[in-house]
């Protein structure tokens, strides 16, 4: 079982880093080729969204960060325990940013003013040396980020956007200045001053509305790293200690005050309270916890005072675990993005060939310098491979992040991709569309009433551990009953338990373990709930028979929903379970689901997926037990409940961190509309490329309204992928 797990869930040896310096889908394939070019790295993705890179293989950090250097980026190690890139100097070069845009703007706006009065026929300009002294430090000072990037393009032969832009841009500067000096005054209204310095504004402009977007998308990641608290309040040799999260040691006893996140996953050593997961789970109410329940990192404890012993601490808590989760599957690629890529490594130069045959073709016709320039710079322009660059990361981030929030966590793009073309959904029955555990379902007495028939039995049962003792004590606690004292507790093996209460000795178990004569009424009611799969248990007091109490593993409450949410879709659904027949039919019966494959062991669930794969279905299986890490590594895709075990949550692609059902076709959902948001932003990517150019190289796109163009193209394809934020699960 495990070398499946293996196969289907083999990780190589991953470090994560944060880029600065990206702009654009070429220089994100720029770093990429750098830190693949490294020794010993098996692959890297670069997530231009993000600004974040993934690396395999056996690699030391320094030679990362060295390769990312020499390419003209900047690298630091990304120690997702603490999160993701945007501290104090991303705000800082945000707030850098914005103020030179608002310089840049002050500069530019006289220069886009004039254009006004010629709009009315008016033949008034400002004077060409005033044009100068304004365009001069937008060109160079705001712009110099553009000019830094294109040589550094150029040393490293690849292109990108700032390539463009700083060429585009110094032709309009250039020309305009040769013709102040050669013309001097007589130079005015046939100068471009006004082209160079509104397209480095209007591109820095859409740079940052595009960071602020990007920001939002990764937003839940970010969310998620913001939950672990700094510090933990630790109690040690009998008083309590302040220390740093990162100082907590496993098996400490930890103090959680009301109010304060859990800093650590770990079991309630002492108290009972309820606990805020939402953020965690998606569950949005408080669930209830008490003494030995398990609570994890990033959870708000509620209005009592809890005391917690460490069981995973820094990057093995749950917490940390999700967000490597949510940060390996944004950082990850479709196939169609690396297709994206490839069109991307040839774009810029064959723009800038387009771009030179579109300025030899007016000079060509006649039409003079000046217009064969003024095409020339819209082509560069309108050309940028931004939104190419952005459209399938953001789309990706926003996706998984919305679902992470709801509580499923995809592990990776290809699991996504999968994900979207299910169109069968197998369950495993217990644990899964039921509770996993059994809960008393009827209560017969034959002697006194049933309440003192069901306090009875569950204080003879309180010193069991076997699941009906436990479920017994549970349903009298229910209904707020005070369990007696037994003064004496004896368990037979395989046969039920006998206790003393009051005086009095208690059995309770098989029927051929009671001592008294069973009537046959009671057998006759205990064969009938067999009959519904229940498990029955006979109670006897002294001599005296006193009644039944059936026990069944029921479904969960949103089983049914979780069903028929799937059937809406047209998706087919199947019961797989290694449980009996009649059971599993009753379950089944119950939950409106036809496909039923019974008493099947690990192996035979293999093999029974692979059938289903086999007859053309797209095949989802939706488990939690070890028993189902197999199965779930054998399916297309494979959906662990959260609650389930460390090797099923392992084995598959997608988590569903609430024991809910109806999380299934949620997955299905966000895995379909994220897809469907990746083709949308490409189709829109390069329609826009598609048209543009032409219109560019045709001299109906002057440079300024080129640039807004391009900026806008970048913050269109961020805003469509945003509206993936808005997604919620459907309620039932």
């Amino acid at each position: 079982m495990e070398t499946m797990t293996a196969e289907r869930v083999e990780e190589k040896p991953a470090t994560s880093l944060a880029i600065s310096g990206m702009t654009c889908a070429g220089c994100a394939g720029r770093v990429e080729r750098a830190l693949r070019a490294v020794p010993g790295v098996a692959d890297a993705d670069v997530n231009l969204a993000l600004d974040t890179a993934e690396v395999h293989g056996p690699v030391t950090m320094e030679a990362l960060i060295r390769a990312v250097n020499d390419a003209g980026f900047k690298a630091r190690p990304l120690d997702l325990s603490h999160g993701l890139p945007d501290g104090e100097d991303t705000a800082a070069t945000f707030r850098r940013d914005r103020n030179e845009l608002i310089v840049a703007a002050a500069l530019t706006l006289p220069l886009v003013l004039q254009m006004i009065p010629m709009l009315m026929g008016s033949t008034w300009h400002l004077p060409p040396w005033l044009e100068l002294l304004l365009a001069t430090p937008v060109q160079f000072w705001i712009g110099r980020r553009f000019l830094k990037g294109a040589v550094k393009s150029v040393r490293n032969r690849t292109g990108t956007m700032d390539l463009l832009v700083a060429i585009g841009t110094s032709a309009a500067w250039f020309y305009s200045l040769w013709l102040y000096i050669d013309l001097g005054n007589a130079a005015a209204g046939h100068l471009y001053f006004e082209a160079s310095a509104v397209v480095i504004t209007l591109v820095l402009a859409g740079k940052l509305l595009e960071s602020r977007a990007k920001r939002s998308a990764a937003e839940a990641l970010r969310e998620l790293m913001a939950l672990r608290p700094e510090t933990a309040t630790v109690l040690r040799d009998g008083e309590t200690v302040t220390v740093g999260v990162d100082d907590v040691r496993l098996g400490d006893r930890l103090l959680v005050r009301p109010g304060e996140r859990l800093p650590v996953d770990g079991t309630i050593a002492d108290g009972y309270g309820e606990i805020d997961e939402s953020l965690i789970t998606g569950e949005s109410m408080p669930v209830p916890r008490k003494t030995g329940d398990k609570v994890v990192a990033g959870s708000v404890n509620g209005s009592s005072a809890l005391e917690i012993e460490a069981t995973r601490i820094g990057e093995n808590t749950t917490l940390a675990r999700i967000a490597r989760l949510v940060e390996h599957a944004q950082t990850g690629k479709a196939p169609v993005q690396r297709l994206v890529d490839r069109i991307s490594a040839v774009f810029v130069p064959a723009v800038l060939v387009v771009a030179a045959l579109t300025f030899a073709f007016w000079l060509m016709v006649g039409s003079g310098f000046e217009q064969a320039l003024v095409a020339f710079v819209s082509v560069l322009v309108i050309a940028c491979p931004c939104a190419l660059g952005l459209a399938t990361p953001t789309a990706l981030v926003a996706g998984t992040g919305a679902a992470a929030r709801a509580g499923i966590l995809i592990r990776d793009i290809e699991t996504l991709e999968r994900a979207q073309t299910i169109d069968t959904v197998v369950f495993d029955k217990t644990g899964t569309l039921t509770q996993g555990r059994p809960e008393v379902t009827d209560i017969v007495a034959f002697g006194a009433d049933e309440d003192q028939l069901l306090l009875h039995a569950a204080s003879a049962q309180s010193r069991s551990e076997h699941p009906l003792g436990r479920a017994t004590v549970e349903a009298a606690r229910a209904r707020q009953f005070d369990l007696l004292k037994p003064g004496r507790f004896e368990a037979m093996a395989g046969a039920g338990i006998e206790a003393e209460i009051d005086g009095h000795a208690w059995r309770i178990g098989r029927p051929d373990a009671m001592t008294v004569e069973i009537p046959q009424a009671a057998a006759d009611r205990a064969h009938a709930l067999e009959s519904e799969a229940k498990t029955v248990a006979f109670i006897a007091n002294d001599e005296r028979f006193e009644g039944l109490i059936a026990y069944a593993d029921t479904p969960r409450e949103d089983a049914r929903d979780a069903v028929d949410q799937l059937r809406r879709r047209g998706i087919r659904v199947a019961l797989l379970t290694g449980d009996n027949k009649a059971t599993a039919k009753m379950i089944a019966a119950e939950l409106g689901i036809d496909e039923v494959h019974a008493q099947l062991r690990p192996q035979r669930k293999v093999e029974t997926l692979r059938q289903l794969i086999d007859e053309g279905r797209r095949v989802a299986m939706v488990g939690d037990g070890i028993n189902d890490a197999p199965a779930l590594a054998a399916a297309d895709v494979g959906m662990a409940m959260g609650s389930g075990s460390d090797v099923a949550l392992e084995a598959a692609g997608i988590t569903l961190m609430r024991p809910r059902p109806t999380l299934v076709a949620g997955a299905i959902d966000i895995a379909r509309r994220t897809s469907s948001k990746i083709r949308q932003n490409l189709f829109w990517a390069f329609i826009y490329n598609v048209i543009g150019i032409p219109i560019a190289a045709s001299g109906y796109l002057s440079p300024a309204l080129a640039g807004t163009a391009m900026a806008l193209s970048s913050v269109s394809v961020v805003a469509n992928s945003l509206l993936l934020k808005r997604w919620k699960m459907e309620q039932d």
